[in-house]
């Protein structure tokens, strides 16, 4: 008897749109989409992007972002068409319970510099799982109902607060790698920095972390923010907090490590976008976007010189 077996079936595919209309002309609107590298400034769900190649009308992105409250990492080739106005995107390799996911953003003009946004997702799900559908069907109609209404808010704004970047960088003669694990091991912050009282830190996948911490002020008081941190040993790792304290929208940071003369030369970049709405209530009637600003960047660059210092002894010391 001879005869050959079936093959396994493939997942079943699924197919979501999502849409909105945007008080803007198409093509601001498609610009928007069009530089990833911006997104994290613009939604929320994500944290980093970085453009690992460029061809013509292709690129391939690396993207960092949350679904369902997971910090998930994912590798896409997107198409881009200024003229047609559509975006196609199609990840290589998905992150279980997604067999395959990709879709389409598409662009159409209408009257009065108006524009609708079509955001066409088509996945499958490992195993055809019931409870990986329920699992990707929320994440993608959550993140897609937030970037949507992310666009929409960014693009009709006729100005938003304006973004602060700013850095701290100090010389350290001693190992880069001693100085990214110290950075790196931040569930060690409690014992090792003053102004951490709390932190949780979780990292399910190597070099992706998600650290929910409790931070003392200088008043004494205390504020908590989650971020996701992307680790590039050993010299970067970027974040978002994907909570932040109510006076700011957006904050974005990286630590950076260089080999400079024979030195260690470590950075502390911050930027951050103020939430105009707050200034009065947290610092007072009358305060401004500019008085803001310079709250927001002593307190941070506060702690950012206190880790710095302290990542500094930390390396000398291993080298000493």
């Amino acid at each position: 008897m001879t005869g050959t077996a079936d093959a396994k079936a493939e997942p079943r595919s699924h197919a979501v749109t999502h849409d909105i209309t945007v008080d803007a002309p198409v093509a601001k609107v498609f610009g928007l989409i069009a530089d990833a590298t911006a997104w994290p400034r613009i939604f929320g769900p994500t944290v980093h992007v970085e453009r690992l190649w460029a061809r013509g009308t292709q690129e391939r992105l690396q993207l960092w972002a949350t679904a369902n409250s997971a910090a998930r990492t994912w590798t896409s080739i997107r198409t881009l068409d200024p003229v047609a106005r559509r975006i196609e995107f199609r990840q290589e390799h998905s992150p279980d319970p997604i067999a395959s996911m990709g879709g389409c953003w598409t662009f159409e003009p209408l009257p009065d510099n108006r524009s609708r946004v079509l955001l066409d997702h088509d996945f499958a799900v490992v195993g055809d799982d019931p409870a990986g559908l329920r699992w990707i069907s929320t994440a993608v109609d959550s993140n897609s109902t937030a970037e949507l209404s992310a666009l929409k808010a960014h693009a009709e704004a006729g100005s938003l607060a304006p973004e602060d970047t700013f850095d701290d960088t100090i010389e350290v003669a001693g190992a880069a790698e001693d100085v990214y694990d110290f950075i790196y091991r931040a569930d060690l912050w409690p014992r090792r920095l003053p102004h951490v009282a709390q932190l949780s830190l979780t990292e399910e996948q190597a070099g992706l972390q998600v650290m929910e911490m409790e931070t003392r002020t200088a008043d004494g008081s205390a504020h908590n923010t989650t971020s996701v941190r992307v680790c590039f040993p050993p010299e970067r790792i970027v974040y978002k907090q994907v909570v932040v304290p109510p006076l700011m929208t957006v904050h974005l940071g990286e630590w950076s490590i260089t080999r400079k003369d024979g030195r260690v030369a470590v950075s502390s970049q911050h930027t951050v976008r103020i939430n105009p709405d707050k200034v009065d209530s947290i610092l007072g009637a009358g305060a401004t976007i500019a008085d803001a600003c310079r709250f927001v960047r002593d307190a941070l660059s506060r702690n950012s010189r206190t880790t710095l210092e302290h990542a500094r002894s930390y390396a000398e010391g291993r080298r000493g």
